[in-house]
């Protein structure tokens, strides 16, 4: 299955950017990876992605102003946060400026897949 919209992960961790990359893959999405907020704006813009989900917690910038910048920038991609150290703050800062769901690390995949395709839709 094929769906081809684009996912941009967004996070530090390589090897939440790895598995998450994999399963999106199987599900027939196109993936493409970032390291980091500012590796997203720097590259992020080469292919547009139908939806972002990046980490909240990541040096250099967290997700919540990668959030921030890209609102700046008249951006409407949904995002889809996801942590492992969740805060009420975060998750309501993030949410009123439009974040399309806030995760908790380790993320079920029936939970994900649900919100990527309302995200998507």
């Amino acid at each position: 299955m094929t769906t081809h919209q684009t996912i941009a992960i967004v996070d530090d961790d390589e090897g939440v950017r790895t598995s998450l990359s994999n399963l999106l893959r199987s599900f027939g999405y196109d993936v493409d990876t970032y390291g980091s907020g500012v590796e997203f704006l720097e590259k992020g813009r080469d292919r547009p992605a139908d939806c972002i989900i990046t980490d909240v917690q990541m040096p250099h910038m967290r997700g919540d102003e990668l959030q921030n910048r890209l609102i700046e920038t008249g951006s409407t991609t949904p995002m889809i946060f996801m942590t492992a150290f969740p805060t009420e703050a975060i998750r309501g800062r993030v949410m009123e400026a439009g974040a399309r769901a806030f995760l908790e690390k380790p993320v079920e995949t029936a939970l994900l897949l649900r919100h990527i395709e309302d995200a998507v839709a």
